[in-house]
């Protein structure tokens, strides 16, 4: 899909907001102008591969690709847990859902290194590193054989202090140990900011980069994930979209956020929202 704008890379929409109702998620698409989408697990659960394909074209014939698909991220889909047993289950439920992929005709599938939130400070880093490995070792080669890239997200900090993935040496580690041509990054701005302070989003930006391939872009005031609309918290988006002008980036940059505008949302909310983070990048590049 080729933008019509002087950037490389076109926007899609976080459909979280929507829960399972395709039709509204179309339509906020077309109103918002935007020609892309991330989805859930929860917005197909149940469903046959007909009629997955179904879906798929549904989106297709109302001008819409399913760009990223979110993998699921409850407490049972941890792919670092310690219990060896929870976490044969935890990669089984994420294959079920690399396998279905296809029909979806998503290019990158998107997963927190783990849903555990306790200290790595506390637990050591190696053990969560191990259990993770154990579960890539299976899930990359599934990722390959359905051709869909495989994306590890950026966490943001626990209660007790740094939770695994929260923190730059996390993601230097996985690019040591994790060799593999599926493997790459989702870069969280909201996540980034809690994580890392002002600085934290264009850090994380230079440590994911060799394999960035997704983003969430989200605000927050730094202090809780907020998904505000971008440019209403402390993201320094000026920064972001300059190294983002830099990457390259050709495929979708995931909106994360719905309107900063009262909900239930009008169309031209929706609008509003994209037109404003086009606005961002603009002044961005042109500064």
């Amino acid at each position: 899909m080729t933008p019509q704008r002087p950037w490389s890379w076109y926007w899609s929409l976080g459909s979280h907001v929507f829960e399972s109702h395709h039709d509204a998620i179309r339509s906020a698409c077309q109103a918002a102008g935007v020609h892309s989408v991330e989805m859930h697990p929860f917005q197909f659960e149940g469903k046959a591969l007909e009629q997955l394909e179904g879906l798929e074209q549904d989106y297709a014939e109302a001008g819409v690709q399913i760009d990223s698909f979110h993998l699921p991220f409850g407490a049972q889909d941890d792919l670092a847990n310690f219990y060896e047993t929870e976490r044969r289950r935890a990669v089984e439920r994420t294959r079920f859902w690399l396998e279905r992929m296809p029909a979806l005709k998503v290019r990158i599938a998107v997963q927190h290194p783990s849903t555990n939130r306790s200290s790595v400070d506390v637990e050591g880093l190696d053990p969560f590193l191990r259990q993770l490995g154990r579960s890539l070792e299976t899930l990359l080669p599934v990722a390959e054989s359905n051709g869909v890239l495989f994306a590890l997200e950026n966490m943001p900090p626990g209660l007790d202090g740094g939770r695994f993935g929260s923190r730059l040496r996390h993601f230097e580690r996985f690019v040591e140990e994790f060799d593999h041509p599926s493997l790459r990054f989702c870069l969280d701005t909201g996540h980034a900011l809690m994580a890392g302070g002002p600085e934290g989003v264009g850090s994380f930006f230079e440590v994911m980069a060799p394999r960035l391939a997704a983003f969430h872009l989200a605000d927050n005031a730094g202090d809780r994930d907020s998904h505000l609309a971008p440019g209403h918290g402390l993201v320094d988006w000026d920064a972001f979209f300059r190294q983002a002008a830099r990457l390259d980036h050709r495929h979708g940059m995931c909106v994360e956020a719905p309107p900063f505008a009262p909900a239930p949302y009008r169309p031209e909310a929706w609008k509003e929202l994209f037109e404003g983070v086009d606005e961002l990048v603009r002044r961005a590049l042109r500064d």
